[in-house]
This record gives C-alpha cells, structure tokens and sequence, in this order.
C-alpha cells in the first residue's frame, strides 16, 4: 500500500472516530440537559398551621385622674385613689410586686380667672395568674364606686409569651400541609413530589380567636397563632 493511501485510511479513521465522538457527545449532551431541565421541575405551594392558645402574661395600665382648684385638694384626691386601686387589687388576692406606680402629670389652665388643676397617674398590673386578671377587669366599675375616675385607654392586654415553644410542630405542621398541597398538584399533572428545593418559615402572628373579640377594644386571653410557610417541593 502506497503512502497516500495510508494518508487516505488515516483521514477516513480519524473522521469515523470524530463521528462517533460527535455522536456519543451529543447524546450525553442530550441526556444531561434531560436531566438538568428534570431537576429544576419544582413546584411552589403554601402550607398553613394554625394553634389557639391561652394568654400566659396580663398587662393593665390605668390611667387615673383627680381634678380640683387647689394643688393640696387634688393631691389628696389622686393620693386616695391610689390608696383605693391597691386596696381594691389586694383584696382580689394580687401580690404586691404585681403593682407598679408609673409616671404621672400636672396640668393647670385658667378660664375666667379660675385656676383648674387636674393630676394624672399611672399604675401598672403586670401578672401571670389570667384568671385573677379577668376577675379584676369584670369587677372595675366597683373602682369608679370607690373615687377613681379612670381615663380612657386603660384597657387590659393580654400577651402570649411561649411562641419559641409551639414554633418546631407548627412549622412541621404547615411543611405537612404544602406537601399534601404539592402533591395534589404533582397528581392532577402526572407527576410525584421529591425533596425539598427551597422553604421560606413565613411570619407568626398572635391574634384573638375568632368570635372571642370584644368590642370596645377590650382585648381576650384567647389567641390564635398562624404561621404561613412557602416551599418549593422538586417534582419527579
């Protein structure tokens, strides 16, 4: 065989061999792209938990006040009524590191040469016991029966302190219920639900349960926290 016509087997060899290569790359091309777009089938859904609880901490602020035209009269009065809401919350059966005394103010205005000063206070109920809680605030009016002319706003509120506690079984919880919602998804699209891509915790909120809200802005021990979680379930 003459030298050219070994150049001519070569080139036909190294062709076939480029051939295969470019046929073999390209399937695995292929197949890797299959695999690729399969992997980034996901699908993104919502799961709700939702937990009514019991207010573990009460907090009442009141605001009261006495008004007179001379500053030893209304000192005296705003002096009886804090005499009077601390004999009214020992008599209920609250210790006495419950009770705070909080800020108070003067004011004084002259009208027609008068001189009018009105005194305000504030006092503070901060307790764990809701039940004695609620039992003070049902009987407040006997308060204004013993002198203690209370502003406005003096509402109890109620606080639900032990979230960290519920947070790990409501965020399985609301995990739980996107998945049933991925998988009915992936079953009306002919699909099944892998792993888990991506999930976003969402934000708890504390709020009164529902039908237990008063009006008036008269706050409930009564809560309900919800948490709302989104995940992204794979799709195989």
């Amino acid at each position: 065989m003459s030298w050219t016509e070994n150049k001519h087997y070569v080139v036909l060899a190294s062709a076939a061999v480029l051939s295969v290569g470019m046929i073999t790359g390209g399937y695995l091309l292929g197949d890797g792209l299959t695999r690729a777009r399969q992997a980034d089938r996901s699908v993104t859904v919502r799961g709700l938990a939702e937990k009514d609880v019991t207010a573990d901490l009460a907090t009442w602020t009141i605001t009261y006040s006495a008004t007179g035209f001379d500053m030893p009269t209304v000192r005296a009065d705003i002096d009886a009524s804090t005499k009077a809401l601390q004999a009214y919350f020992t008599e209920l059966g609250f210790k006495p590191e419950e009770l705070k005394a909080g800020g108070g103010g003067v004011n004084q205005y002259y009208n027609n040469g008068v001189n009018t000063i009105t005194i305000n206070q504030r006092m503070q109920l901060r307790t764990t016991d809701i039940a004695r809680a609620q039992r003070a605030v049902a009987r407040q009016f006997d308060l204004v029966r013993r002198g203690v002319t209370m502003q406005e706003g003096s509402n109890m509120v109620y606080s639900f302190t032990r979230l960290n506690d519920v947070k790990p079984e409501m965020v399985a919880e609301a995990t739980k219920d996107a998945r049933k919602s991925a998988e009915q998804f992936a079953q009306d699209s002919g699909t099944g639900v892998g792993g888990i891509k991506s999930a976003t915790q969402g934000y708890f909120s504390i709020d009164a349960r529902d039908g237990e809200q008063s009006g008036g802005g008269i706050d409930t021990p009564f809560k309900k926290v919800r948490v709302v979680t989104t995940v992204d379930f794979y799709l195989k």
